[in-house]
């Protein structure tokens, strides 16, 4: 018995932490959103909401929990990864990468002044003035 408890503690112990993340957009923004699409955008393979105006991508630094986060369980990538991803697509002329926004205060500041942006910002980060269209 003492065995299984000590397992089952290493298993709670050894579980990734992960907070949420909220994708937000502006709070007109009356597309639809699902994984796929927020993906796709993320990723610069659609460059365009579904209401036909252009996306502005927005992200938070590399170094963020919340930025490694969003890019695993959303984008399935780790930030080598999306670095390589984003590298091609700039040298080949296919894509421009996010534009990176400080802290997640800014990030929703600016995608609730700007109806083109689309950022992500932790489950705990309050976002009046934007419409959240997804949480993972």
């Amino acid at each position: 018995m003492k065995k299984l408890i000590f397992a089952v503690f290493l298993i709670i112990l050894s579980a990734p932490t992960f907070a949420g993340v909220k994708v937000i957009v502006h709070s007109s923004n009356d597309s639809s959103f699902d994984k796929g699409t927020i993906e796709k955008i993320f990723l610069g393979k659609k460059k365009s909401f579904s209401n036909g105006s252009k996306t502005l991508l927005l992200t938070l630094p590399e170094s963020s929990s919340t930025t490694t986060d969003f890019n695993s369980v959303v984008l399935n990538r780790d930030s080598a990864q999306l670095k390589a991803y984003w590298s091609k697509l700039v040298f080949t002329g296919k894509g421009t990468p996010p534009e990176e926004i400080t802290s997640e205060i800014e990030m929703v500041k600016i995608v609730s002044e700007n109806p083109n942006t689309i950022g992500f910002v932790s489950s705990g980060t309050a976002t009046d003035g934007v419409k959240v269209v997804g949480e993972f």
